[in-house]
């Protein structure tokens, strides 16, 4: 298909072409790149839009010094063709930004996606029609586009939180969202510059930035536990041998807990003795990946003595780093009082700690002294001190999950607002869906592993795969409408909350919880009993017809 088969009608507005589609994905991402892909399989008229200017989702956004993924590159991969998988060499086990990017691009022109997508634009509104059954869906510059399924790949972490604090528009300095980081860079080199955060993103950027910048002061309010990534090479020959474990590689994935060839799978925790323990810990540590996190013991999850035992030997790790230096410790370890390892996301690092060593960056302990406002000349503290800089790097996070449709005038049956109902609550059907908003299906949305704890990757394709055989079961039915019901979104909600509530991660202030951001409503926002788990679920519904999804 290209442009020109699209149909096209004056009659919504005069002088505003209106589009006329059988599916509309928004987003090219990872989940927008393949969504496309499935639906053009099944010989529908769709369109993928997208605000930037090129594929790739996050990784054409975040291209702020250092970005780079956390899944091993073997796994962080479309599974739908053992052909594209092989064709394609990743350099290292967890590559850049600009790497991710040119695969991104890569499988795109090899599946010849881009002739129908939309870059560049805006998506400000989607307004459920009931007489027709259908979408009418609305571009910043006005262009309508009326469709029968819209398909929101938006991306879990893709409203960045840009206007964080008082006075941002007076710096005189450059000032800039990592997730929106100038397409032509930002010159650094001698510059005093400030880093606000030290979430994921903050870290790889303080770690990239340090050894340039004339000096950095880094305003850190939440320590983190760190995991030291390690990052080899990779050969032809190492690809090669990943490529011979295609198959079963793919099935791996769709069955662990977090979507990653790494599980859970050593003795439980009371069967082991003290020393066993800590072999175990030693091991994964040394494997300098999410494996530390994802495959040591599940219990650190749940009970309060293994996350204390686990966050011990963590912290005793990063203070070997900091040489025991009684003020580093402090301000960027967090102590047994704040949190448990692995109820935050846990970010892997290169040489991050030992940043602060170095005489020219300075932590600033926003616990002590928060930030009041940003002034012309720098950052203004709670004690008074203006630290006077040139450049302000917001790691400030995203309004997770929920943001990027949130932002978006989303209204179904009865003109029901999406922004409305979950600045309220944030309740979905699976992730899937959301009741009263027919023939609307998401990825990457609340409520499900896609949300936050999952290998991008993994859940993300098999929510595309999910949502694309439903609509083939309506059209094979003749149903044209596709809803999730209250009903089955209300058990949902509940075993989604009674599966959280007997974590520790609820416990925890975080992204994960929607507590960076103010009035956000407290749930968790991604599923947490488990990516195979909930693949299985998913299967289930399939195979028995999709009950809970109403189709006319």
């Amino acid at each position: 298909m290209n442009d020109t088969t699209l149909d096209r009608s004056d009659t919504a507005v005069a002088d505003a072409p209106t589009t006329r589609l059988d599916a509309m994905v928004i987003g090219a991402g990872v989940a927008g790149l393949y969504q496309l892909h499935r639906m053009r399989e099944m010989g529908l008229k769709v369109r993928a839009y997208d605000t930037a200017s090129g594929v790739g989702g996050t990784w054409y956004w975040n291209r702020y010094p250092g970005a780079r993924f956390d899944s091993q590159a073997e796994i962080y991969q479309y599974w739908f063709s053992e052909a594209l998988y092989k064709a394609w060499q990743p350099s290292e086990r967890f590559p850049a930004q600009p790497e991710t990017e040119q695969w991104l691009n890569f499988v795109a022109d090899r599946l010849d996606l881009k002739k129908d997508i939309q870059f560049d634009t805006r998506i400000v509104s989607a307004h459920y029609q009931e007489g027709t059954g259908r979408w009418l869906v609305t571009t910043a510059a006005g262009e309508r586009i009326d469709t029968q399924y819209l398909l929101a790949c938006c991306g879990m972490l893709s409203a960045p939180l840009a206007d964080r604090f008082p006075g941002q528009s007076s710096f005189k300095g450059a000032i800039t969202h990592t997730g929106l980081w100038p397409k032509e860079g930002i010159d650094l080199k001698g510059k005093r510059v400030a880093v606000i955060g030290t979430g994921a993103t903050g870290i790889q950027v303080i770690q990239t930035i340090a050894r340039e910048v004339g000096s950095l002061k880094v305003f850190t309010r939440v320590p983190q536990y760190v995991v030291p990534m390690k990052n080899p090479k990779y050969s032809e020959a190492d690809w090669q041998r990943h490529g011979e474990r295609f198959h079963e590689l793919k099935a791996r994935v769709r069955t662990t807990f977090a979507g990653f060839e790494c599980d859970f799978e050593n003795k439980p925790w009371a069967e082991l003795t003290p020393a066993e323990r800590t072999e175990i810990m030693e091991k994964y540590w040394a494997d300098g990946s999410l494996s530390m996190w994802l495959a040591t013991f599940p219990e650190m999850f749940f009970d309060e003595g293994v996350s204390a035992v686990v966050s011990e030997f963590v912290r005793g790790k990063m203070r070997e780093r900091l040489r025991n230096d009684p003020r580093l410790c402090q301000i960027l370890i967090p102590g047994a009082q704040d949190y448990g390892f692995g109820t935050h996301r846990v970010p892997l690092e290169n040489g991050y700690l030992e940043v602060y060593l170095q005489d020219n960056v300075e932590p600033v302990d926003c616990r002590a002294t928060p930030i009041e406002r940003i002034v012309p000349e720098g950052i203004q503290t709670a004690d008074g001190t203006v630290h006077e800089v040139d450049v302000i790097i917001l790691a400030v996070g995203f309004d997770a999950g929920s943001g990027a449709l949130s932002r978006i005038d989303i209204r179904g049956r009865g003109g029901r607002s999406l922004k409305e109902q979950w600045s309220q609550e944030i309740r979905t059907a699976m992730g899937l869906q959301i009741h009263g908003y027919p023939n609307l299906f998401t990825t990457g949305a609340p409520l499900a592993p896609s949300a936050a704890l999952c290998n991008m990757t993994t859940c993300l394709q098999q929510q595309v795969d999910w949502i694309s055989e439903c609509i083939a079961h309506a059209r094979r039915s003749g149903k044209q409408t596709i809803e999730a019901t209250k009903e089955f979104e209300d058990r949902w909600v509940q075993h989604h909350d009674e599966t959280a509530a007997a974590t520790l991660v609820v416990k925890t202030d975080s992204w994960y919880m929607g507590s960076n951001v103010d009035g956000k409503p407290r749930r968790l926002l991604s599923y947490i009993g488990g990516a195979g788990n909930y693949h299985r679920q998913c299967d289930e519904l399939a195979a028995k017809g999709y009950p809970g999804f109403s189709m006319n």
